[in-house]
Parts: structure tokens; sequence; C-alpha cells
């Protein structure tokens, strides 16, 4: 018998309350934006706390000034995320109906989106502040995995974003139809929880590794390194992860099973492949430059 292992039984709410007849629910999804934004704003404060650790022992940002831009980052977050799923992924559902746009309750958020959001945002209120752009990016970067690491687990208990078919002894039986519909498979399917692979790579992995550089190494004083870092270690870590995860349902058609958008034969690339590879890109290219530009300053 194939060994799989049970999709735990979590209810996506946490509780719920009923109030002047309507009912008001915490979904474990909402609290991973809001724990995932509060440890990181602890993070990016607990970083500009020590001076030893930015460029001219200085940091970029006061802590009045980074709760200002907490606002601007939660709007990023919404506006952009959703934005980029409508366009990235369901744009031609969204033109007919486009009273569902703003409908963020209903699900459909883009991490690629969200980004967008949050750069856009941080650029205008670093403008507006005369803060040191790069180095504040690095102060924003430094927290995000905590925040991917929560949502990712939050992906899991709502059975969501769920990956492809295996046989793999670690593969889980998500609940629901579309779960249960896999090509050739007799009986009960199993597939990978993707959305954990994402929670370790993007999120704890990614997470230690730009602490320990930004506490350990001195990145903080090379400003970008740390944001670079970020951008080429999500991509790196989101195309790795899309070998194993279910592409979305509208790309997915009976002569493209595996949803590329880009196709090469048999081979290919998904929609989330085809937006991480230029974070990869530009988050190389920003560890050069500011390297090389760290060589040309003083520390």
């Amino acid at each position: 018998m194939r060994a799989m292992i049970p999709f735990p039984e979590i209810s996506p709410e946490i509780f719920s309350v009923t109030l002047f007849g309507m009912e008001f629910a915490l979904r474990w999804y909402a609290l991973a934006y809001i724990v995932g934004i509060v440890l990181a704003w602890q993070i990016t404060l607990a970083a500009l706390r020590r001076p030893v650790l930015w460029q001219g022992n200085t940091p970029p940002m006061t802590r009045a000034q980074v709760e200002d831009l907490l606002t601007w980052v939660i709007l990023g977050i919404i506006l952009g995320g959703r934005l980029g799923f409508v366009l990235f992924y369901q744009p031609g559902y969204y033109l007919a109906n486009p009273g569902q746009i703003l409908m963020v309750w209903q699900g459909g958020m883009s991490f690629h989106g969200g980004f967008l959001g949050v750069v856009v945002a941080a650029w205008i209120f670093a403008w507006r502040q005369k803060v040191p752009r790069l180095a504040a990016a690095d102060a924003i970067a430094l927290g995000v995995p905590v925040g991917l690491m929560l949502g990712r687990l939050a992906n899991f208990i709502n059975a969501e974003l769920w990956g492809r078919p295996t046989d793999l002894p670690w593969g889980v039986v998500f609940p629901g139809g579309a779960a249960q519909d896999c090509a050739g498979v007799v009986g009960l399917c199993a597939r990978h929880p993707s959305q954990l692979y994402q929670a370790g790579l993007e999120g704890a992995a990614l997470l230690a590794l730009m602490l320990w550089l930004a506490f350990r190494r001195d990145a903080l004083k090379v400003p970008g390194q740390i944001t670079g870092v970020f951008l080429a270690g999500y991509g790196a870590a989101r195309f790795i992860v899309e070998y194993f995860r279910q592409a979305d349902a509208q790309f997915i058609t009976p002569d493209n099973p595996l949803g590329h958008v880009i196709r090469l034969g048999e081979a290919g690339i998904t929609m989330g492949q085809l937006l991480s590879l230029p974070m990869l890109a530009a988050g190389l290219a920003l560890i050069v430059v500011a390297r090389r530009r760290a060589r040309v300053m003083p520390a």
C-alpha cells in the first residue's frame, strides 16, 4: 500500500462570533498577515537599534519613521497583492467582472504583486522623508521572510495552493474535489505539500541567511546587499518549488497539464517561474553593484 499523509483536521477559522445578526471570523490567513507584519516590524526595529550595523554607524530611519512606513507597506501589500493577482493570473475574468476586483475577502493575492506594491510604497515614502533608499530597502527586506513563512503555513491550513501529485511517502491527501482530481491516480491522490516547501525555503531558510548576514557579517554596511539577497533568494526558491507546485487552474489545459505559460516542447516554465526570474536577475545584479559601490565609498 502506498504511503501518504492524511490532511490534518484544522479549521481555516480560528474562531467566529455573531454580532447584530452578522458572523465575524478570524481566519489563520488573516492572522498570518497580522503576525507577519508585526514580527517584520520588530526585526527592522531591532536592526535600527544597533547603529554599528549600518554604513557610517548611522541607521537610515528613526523608530517614528518606521511606524509611518508601516502604514505605507500595509497598503502596498494589500493593493499590490490584489492587483497583481488580477493582472497576472485572471485578467480576463476580472475584466468581465470589474466589480469583484476589490473583493479581497473572496481570496486571490499575488506575492509578486504585493512585492511591487511595497517597492512603490517604500520608494515614495523614502523620497518624501529623504531617507536613503537602498538602506531603507534593506531594513524592510530583513523581516519579509518571516511573513512569507507564516503566509505559506496558512496556505497549508487552508488546503490551498497544493502541489502536484506524488507517490513520495510525505505526500499529503488534501481534501476537496479539485485536489483529488488527479489524472491516472486510482484511489486517494497524494500531493506535494508545496506550501511547506515554500515556508521552509523562502521563509525559514532565507530568514536565517539574511539575519546571519545582517547581524554577523556586516551586510547592512553595504546598502542594497540585503535587498539583493532577498530578491535572489526568493526568486531561486520560488523557481525551484514551482516544479512541485500545481499550476493555477486557468493555465492548465488537456494538452498543457503542467500549466506552462511558455512551452519548449515537453518542457516549459510556469507563471510563478516567469515572474521569479526577473527577481533572481535583479537580486544578483543588485548584490554585484552594491559591493562594487562599497569598495569606493567609506564604510
